[in-house]
């Protein structure tokens, strides 16, 4: 009796406070300050790195004349009257386009056989891929460059198989070849970053509801594998597009590329404004490049996500 009236006069707990706006917009400030703090040191490196020489480069674009004074985009207009700039415009695209398709081709079915072998195999394949991006860049081209020689390996297998002779050193084909054996690291570990994620379930799928192998690749495996398609071979463009050290050394000043010819400019005749102008050109045209592709991937991700995950 006396334990029914003690409950019955005992008051009801208080509710337990809440945290109010305040507190939760000072936690919030906390982690905005601690993430600027995290990426300071990145912001500076980027500053002194990329930021201030590419600043310099862009105001001797438009104050460097060469001769007499000119305005401001006299540089430029130099560049678009010379037909001879548009030229080594054109074939440094063509050539980065050539090695990145190349590149795809190679990479692609050796990253899927990166996600079927065992774990043994796929360490030992990896680690072939990665020993490769440790070497030398200059070995590596300078061993192409005795390879592609005319009485080098290469031409005497063309010899043995009865073909003629091939003139490679010093050519287009020559350079992509020797940047396509660059630039496929860069191109298989993003791809296998996105292939290895691939639910293999869906290819089970696929097949059990009668679907043939090739259907199941080009309707399910190829869409999914897109996202590292498209991040592979935009870096693998962009490397190339400014590419120098293989040009230079596997081809010839008369199919250089736009980055020989900014070396030529600024090392042989001291042009710094048309370097920066032929620079300029080479920034723009791969922002743009950047733009329609992150545009494109977002418009399809919204697709997919419209279409409850459809492809």
């Amino acid at each position: 009796m006396s334990a029914s009236n003690e409950s019955a006069g005992r008051l009801p707990a208080a509710p337990r406070p809440t945290p109010g706006l305040g507190s939760i917009s000072r936690a919030a400030s906390g982690r905005v300050n601690m993430a600027a703090l995290l990426v300071l040191p990145a912001l500076v490196m980027l500053s002194v790195t990329f930021f201030y020489p590419v600043g310099k480069i862009i105001g001797r674009t438009f104050t460097n004349h060469t001769g007499t004074q000119g305005n401001a985009l006299a540089n430029l207009n130099w560049f678009f009257s010379e037909p001879t700039q548009i030229t080594i415009l054109i074939r440094t695209f063509e050539t980065s386009l050539i090695v990145t398709v190349i590149c795809l081709l190679i990479a692609y079915p050796f990253t899927y056989l990166l996600t079927i072998v065992s774990r043994r195999w796929l360490v030992l394949l990896l680690g072939i891929v990665v020993m490769s991006c440790w070497q030398s860049i200059l070995v590596r081209n300078y061993a192409w460059r005795i390879l592609l020689r005319d009485d080098g390996v290469i031409n005497s297998i063309i010899t043995f198989l009865g073909f003629p002779k091939a003139s490679l050193l010093g050519t287009t084909p020559g350079v992509i070849i020797a940047m396509c054996h660059v630039m496929t690291p860069f191109m298989i570990l993003p791809l296998y970053a996105n292939l290895r994620n691939i639910d293999r379930r869906l290819l089970t799928a696929s097949s059990s509801l009668g679907a043939s192998s090739s259907t199941t690749f080009f309707k399910v495996y190829l869409p999914l594998s897109l996202p590292g398609i498209m991040s592979g071979a935009l870096l693998v463009f962009i490397l190339s597009l400014g590419f120098y050290i293989t040009p230079a050394i596997i081809g010839s000043p008369d199919n250089s590329l736009i980055s020989q010819a900014i070396v030529a400019q600024t090392q042989k005749l001291l042009d710094w404004g048309h370097a920066g102008a032929m620079a300029l050109v080479l920034l723009v045209c791969t922002l743009v490049l950047v733009a329609v592709v992150a545009t494109l991937t977002r418009r399809r991700l919204e697709r997919v996500g419209a279409g409850g995950g459809r492809l």
